[in-house]
Parts: C-alpha cells; sequence; structure tokens
C-alpha cells in the first residue's frame, strides 16, 4: 500500500447517481493520497445527496440542475475553501463509476510527479456505447483542429488537474462541453496534458428516448464550446458535410 500523504481531493458531479454514488464515494476514499470527496448534488431528485454524505463524502447541493461545468466549478471552491494550504490536486470522476473509481490513482501519478498539469483516462476496457460516436468525433477534431492535439477519448470525464490548471481554464466551457474546452484551452496556454490508460468503467448511455435527449444536449455543448475557440467553424461545417 502506498504512503502517499494526503494531497488530492476528488469532486464528483452527480445527478440521480443514488444507486451507484456510494459505491463511488467508497472506492474514491480508498485511493492513495485522497482523503477528501465532494459530491455535488446537481438538483437531483433521489437520495444522492444522503446516500454520498453516508458513504463519507462532503456533498454541496444545487437546488436546481445546472449542468456538469457548474457542478465542477462548485466542488472546486468548496475544496479551496476547505483546503489549509490551497495546494491540493482535484480529480474529477463520474458519478456511475462505482467500485472502479478506485482505479483512478494512475490518473493522480503524473500530476502529482510534475511531469503533467492536466490527465486525462482512456478506459482500458470500453462499454460499447449507444450511439454513432458523432459527438465523440465532433470533440476529437475540434481538438485536434483548435491546438493540434490528438485525443483518444476526449470526452472522458475522469481528469486529474493542478489547482494552477484549474484556475487557468476557468470560466468553463458550459455542460457537457467542459471536457472539450478545458482540453482545448489548457493546451493552448502550454499546460502539458497526458493520456492514461486505467482499468474504469462507467455505465453505457442506452438508445432509448432519454439517451438520444442526453446526446442531443451533448452535441450542443460541445459545438458551443468548439464555437468560441477558432478554427471551430471549419471543425463544424466538414463534420456536418459527412465523410469525405
Amino acid at each position: 500500500m502506498s504512503d502517499a500523504r494526503p494531497d488530492t481531493a476528488v469532486i464528483v458531479p452527480a445527478k440521480d447517481e443514488a444507486r451507484r454514488i456510494g459505491a463511488t464515494v467508497t472506492a474514491a476514499l480508498a485511493i492513495p493520497g485522497v482523503d477528501l470527496v465532494v459530491v455535488v448534488d446537481d438538483g437531483s431528485s433521489d437520495a444522492t445527496g444522503r446516500v454520498a454524505r453516508s458513504a463519507g463524502a462532503r456533498v454541496l447541493r444545487h437546488s436546481r440542475n445546472r449542468g456538469k461545468a457548474a457542478a465542477m466549478e462548485s466542488g472546486a471552491e468548496a475544496v479551496r475553501l476547505l483546503d489549509e494550504d490551497g495546494s491540493r490536486h482535484l480529480l474529477f470522476l463520474d458519478a456511475d463509476l462505482g467500485e472502479t473509481a478506485g482505479k483512478a490513482a494512475p490518473l493522480i501519478e503524473p500530476v502529482r510527479a510534475g511531469s503533467a498539469d492536466m490527465t486525462i483516462a482512456t478506459f482500458a476496457n470500453r462499454v460499447k456505447l449507444g450511439g454513432h460516436g458523432f459527438v465523440v468525433r465532433l470533440s476529437r477534431e475540434g481538438i485536434r483542429r483548435a491546438c493540434g492535439w490528438q485525443a483518444t477519448q476526449p470526452l472522458n470525464g475522469q481528469r486529474c488537474l493542478t489547482r494552477a490548471a484549474f484556475e487557468a481554464a476557468r470560466p468553463l466551457a458550459r455542460g457537457f462541453g467542459v471536457e472539450t474546452g478545458l482540453t482545448i484551452d489548457l493546451i493552448r496556454d502550454g499546460f502539458r496534458v497526458v493520456e492514461v490508460e486505467v482499468d474504469m468503467s462507467h455505465r453505457a448511455t442506452g438508445t432509448d428516448w432519454h439517451a438520444q435527449v442526453h446526446r442531443a444536449r451533448q452535441f450542443r455543448d460541445v459545438a458551443l464550446a468548439l464555437a468560441t475557440r477558432e478554427p471551430a467553424v471549419t471543425t463544424l461545417r466538414t463534420l456536418l458535410s459527412g465523410p469525405r
């Protein structure tokens, strides 16, 4: 077992994740170097906040759903207020990881060692998604055109950042565009971004009506993030015109 001193806080944006959030929090608290998990209950209608608190998390609640980016910013501000010396790294994890959240330690290591300012997870065992990958393609191509970096899983929300990197990226791109915006902004500003393979997994998005609405929102938010980061217009036109 690692003797890493506590230097990392986990932030978990969550909406209606009562079934999985307890296991996610328990596993995150077992990661070496983590002694604080902040769950941001983003307007849940179930017992997400209560379950998270029972599992050992500090819980903030948005009275209404404000979106992923707002939840990330609220969580980071809570860590700042709780952090005595302001030096904690910020590890963002999705609420539906369950016990696989405990496999996030490799994301922290390059940041802790000073060899990366932000790490992005790539899942070794990818879950087959119900969609057609259009939003992923939009984000990947947009990142490449905007800053010349080729992302493997550009929408992966499992990321570890230094506090300095997080503050440099604010204000975050809205909603589900946050990952795309984070990557572009930090690389453009000269921060070091590294992908790290991890043995983690989360619930796959299905193919029902709710899943299709979710993907539409993802597309909207990623497109908006790109629209404020040139050369996004060319990217959108290329993708909307179909394969070349």
